[in-house]
């Protein structure tokens, strides 16, 4: 069985579609609650360098403590951005796929399908009824 991990937020439709994805591909991943469980800071490093983006990128724009710690505000160090994501986890943009083929960001959910090692076993449907994934497990418009 291959080994998937997924930093999840329950709350997060985009998180919901992913897991439904991953599923729909046979395999039950490793689910990590990262808003009860953080990740450490070499863990969240870790996977920054994996994904091959900036630690500003992984950061949540949308949310309050965004807001409140200005941090749009171009005076932060990448050190600084990831003790505000330790202390709120909130600020982690998610949710972010592990699997033998790579880490994502998987914003749209429809990213997953891009380092998943299984392909899909039939129709995806998202929350919002936008069908991605074909009868005969492929991809639509893509």
């Amino acid at each position: 069985m291959t080994e998937i991990i997924l930093y999840h937020n329950p709350a997060c439709g985009t998180s919901r579609n992913t897991l439904a994805l991953i599923r729909n591909s046979g395999t039950e991943p490793s689910i990590i609650l990262y808003l009860q469980s953080p990740p450490s800071r070499e863990e969240l490093k870790t996977r920054i360098a994996e994904m091959g983006i900036s630690v500003r990128a992984l950061l949540r724009t949308n949310t309050e403590p965004y807001e409140q710690l200005r941090l749009a505000e171009d005076q932060f160090s990448d050190d600084e951005l990831l003790d505000a994501m330790l202390a709120h986890p909130i600020l982690i943009n998610r949710p972010i796929v592990v699997t033998p083929l790579g880490t994502r960001l998987c914003r749209p959910s429809e990213a997953v399908l891009d380092i998943l090692p299984e392909p899909q076993r039939g129709t995806f449907t998202k929350e919002d009824g936008e069908t991605v994934i074909d009868e005969q497990g492929k991809r639509i418009g893509h």
